[in-house]
């Protein structure tokens, strides 16, 4: 897939991109090269090969999944400017 100047201005026309008529040449140009280097990295053999999140081996830590209510009802409310019955009172929006 080549990328001409018309593909270029049409592509910056929609991400609304200001960009000089003399710039669309050499962008289509590096963003064919670009195309190009994605093209040899589909060439890449990665059977066999796992995913990695990171380069270091490290087991996640999970804590226990423990529904809770927290406990901290006064602390939340506290910085409240209205509550009540431990819920916050806000005004009406919705007529």
């Amino acid at each position: 897939m080549a990328i001409d100047a018309a593909t270029v201005r049409r592509v910056a026309h929609l991400a609304r991109i200001k960009t000089p008529e003399d710039r669309l040449e050499p962008l289509a140009a590096e963003l064919n090269g670009i195309l190009a280097w994605i093209e040899q990295l589909n060439e890449v053999d990665v059977t066999g090969v796992e995913p990695m999140t990171s380069n270091v081996a490290q087991p996640l830590r999970l804590r226990d999944d423990v529904v809770s209510d927290g406990g901290k009802v006064e602390a939340v409310l506290g910085n409240a400017p209205k509550s009540a019955d431990g819920f916050f009172v806000v005004p009406k929006v919705v007529e």
